[in-house]
């Protein structure tokens, strides 16, 4: 309290401003002067509303700035037309409210609840963030506040409060989930350093598949068996669950076997490693592992090699004879044979494997696009590699314009590759 009534009658300071040299500085023709005067807590709370009102930016801004502010003035300057005073406003009142209710009966504390009120609705995202960002892990940041950023249309706002609050209930986080929310609502939540069941329940629910790989990458998520076992059935077809799959702890035997049928290679030696193998299982599963890996070579005619190696030597060997067209490409989607397919748009694009993978995994359907286009390949295979390679959700599905081309330009298409992979045109 002692420190928000200072706010409407002034703090005292080691050097105080004397009225008569507030009075000269405020009035002074340079701005300069002015801002003195205005970043100064020594001065008289009518100086500074004064100043709340010069026409130079700067100087509002000091005042906002200034702690030693009256309310009134920081009411005023809630509503600035300058955003970056609204800026230093925001991250000035944002250390003010935590304890604050919309029920305060003190004036001056209610009036500081109005300023934040204002701040939350602020036009300009970057006001919004700064309250994000400054309330994100405060438990006794205001809950109406919060619940307002965390609802938020931007990411920006909303991730940090989705992420950290602490103020946040799980009925806060099911209304979210279980709503229409913006992207990277539901991931944002699935990173949080305790989700409860009933939340993990719901995220996996919801189809997302950022947010269950976020949710899976995160060891302190508590996730049920049944819910493990859905996913794991499900994570043939996406990618980018396999790694967190793999190393999730408390992973359900039945789903370390399945898992073992279907990864990489180089997961292989993750699950075989699993400190919780029990001697038996652990012997079974090399079995598993050695039986796939022999019977995956025989199959590419390759016993022997590496999957991915012999694919790409089987996709090289095709490209040199001219024959690594659409239609073998067509066949390997078809046939779910992930590793020749990462292996012919790695070499029809030139892109290197690592780059495919980052693309794939990314779950974007301007970057399958991109790289379809990278490829050289008909836009009939675009869609095919989002909905039968990557599960894209068909809402999210970039389809060809009416005469068969890409949907995106050439210079879009690049920029989303090297965004995606880091490497750019020329380097390609």
């Amino acid at each position: 309290m002692k420190g928000l009534l200072s706010r409407v009658f002034g703090r005292p300071t080691l050097n105080p401003l004397s009225y008569e040299d507030a009075k000269k500085l405020s009035a002074s023709p340079l701005a300069a002067d002015r801002r003195r005067a205005a970043g100064h807590t020594g001065v008289k709370p009518e100086f500074l509303y004064l100043l709340a009102q010069d026409p130079d930016s700067t100087v509002r801004a000091a005042v906002a700035l200034n702690e030693a502010t009256p309310v009134q003035a920081d009411l005023l300057l809630a509503r600035d037309r300058d955003s970056h005073v609204r800026e230093d406003l925001a991250q000035k009142i944002a250390r003010l409210a935590p304890g604050l209710t919309p029920d305060e009966q003190d004036r001056v504390r209610r009036a500081t609840y109005e300023v934040l009120e204002i701040l939350v609705q602020d036009q300009i995202a970057r006001v919004r963030e700064i309250l994000a960002e400054v309330l994100k892990d405060r438990a006794d940041a205001p809950a109406e506040i919060v619940r307002r950023l965390a609802h938020d249309c931007e990411i920006s706002v909303a991730g940090p409060i989705l992420q950290y609050s602490p103020v946040l209930t799980d009925n806060d986080l099911l209304a979210i989930i279980n709503g229409d929310p913006i992207a990277g609502a539901r991931s944002a939540i699935a990173r949080r350093e305790r989700v409860t069941e009933c939340v993990t329940d719901a995220i996996e629910s919801s189809n997302d598949v950022d947010a269950i790989t976020a949710l899976l990458s995160n060891p302190s998520a508590q996730i049920r068996e049944e819910t493990l076992e859905k996913l794991v059935d499900r994570a043939p077809g996406v990618v980018a669950w396999h790694d967190p799959l793999a190393r999730r702890p408390r992973l359900p035997l039945a789903a370390i076997r399945r898992l073992a049928e279907f990864v990489a290679s180089n997961l292989l030696a993750v699950l075989e490693a699993r400190p919780d193998l029990d001697p038996e299982l652990k012997r079974e599963l090399s079995h598993v592992i050695a039986t796939r890996l022999t019977d995956e070579a025989k199959t590419s005619g390759t016993e022997g090699e590496d999957p991915i190696r012999a694919a790409l030597k089987r996709a090289r060997k095709l490209h040199d004879e001219g024959k690594l067209g659409d239609d073998p490409l067509a066949e390997a989607i078809t046939a779910r044979d992930r590793n020749f397919v990462r292996a012919a748009l790695s070499i029809r694009s030139g892109l290197p494997l690592g780059a495919i993978d980052r693309v794939l995994t990314a779950h974007s359907a301007k970057g399958i696009v991109s790289l379809a286009w990278k490829a050289g390949l008909k836009t009939s295979l675009a869609v095919r590699l989002q909905t039968e390679f990557a599960h894209l959700n068909r809402a999210s599905i970039m389809r060809a314009l009416p005469d068969g081309a890409y949907p995106m330009t050439p210079d879009a298409m690049r920029w989303h590759l090297e965004f995606l992979t880091g490497i750019a045109e020329s380097a390609a």
